[in-house]
């Protein structure tokens, strides 16, 4: 891997066409490289409807690579630092982290969790904190936020709001 910088998202088995969709829409506002799942349930269940495109509204598919795989493990380079993102015991917070240069983050499936022999493949594993558990979908987007926010690429201001809102929305603040 050329890059300074890579992230990626490997997915347990994820199920829902529709966290599936919101995940690609989350990665494409948050610069990630890669999106990777396993298992035969999403295929399946996207083979079935347009749910996935319904919540990928800024068309981050078309962008961003997303591939099944046998083993996320095994789709990425040697290079890059593996991180669990789940309710694990012993896991660090996600305040708490520091985000590699070049990770791949693992999230579990939505009615699952991540296997322990994954688990000990990690080079970190973190956890959002909440009461209760989050949706996949929503947990990508704050591991993302975070990862972002954290970096030194963080960016703000009007020129990145006009270039990031949807057509229809055109309101400043009164000044």
């Amino acid at each position: 891997m050329s890059s300074k910088r890579y992230s990626a998202i490997g997915l347990v088995n994820p199920k829902s066409p529709t966290n599936v969709g919101g995940i690609m829409r989350a990665a494409g506002c948050y610069a990630a490289d890669a999106v990777f799942y396993t298992g035969r349930r999403y295929p399946l269940a996207a083979s079935s409807g347009t749910a996935q495109y319904n919540t990928d509204t800024k068309a981050a598919s078309e962008k961003i690579p997303l591939a099944g795989v046998e083993s996320l493990i095994d789709a990425i380079a040697p290079d890059v630092s593996i991180v669990c993102v789940d309710l694990v015991e012993g896991a660090i917070p996600l305040p708490d982290f520091q985000h590699p240069q070049k990770a791949l983050y693992i999230f579990g499936p939505e009615d699952g969790t991540i296997s322990q022999q994954v688990i000990n493949r990690a080079d970190a594993v973190v956890y959002v904190p909440t009461v209760g558990c989050m949706n996949l979908a929503a947990s990508v987007n704050v591991l993302l936020y975070d990862r972002l926010a954290k970096s030194d690429l963080s960016i703000a201001g009007d020129d990145l709001i006009r270039n990031s809102r949807d057509n229809n929305n055109r309101v400043k603040v009164k000044r």
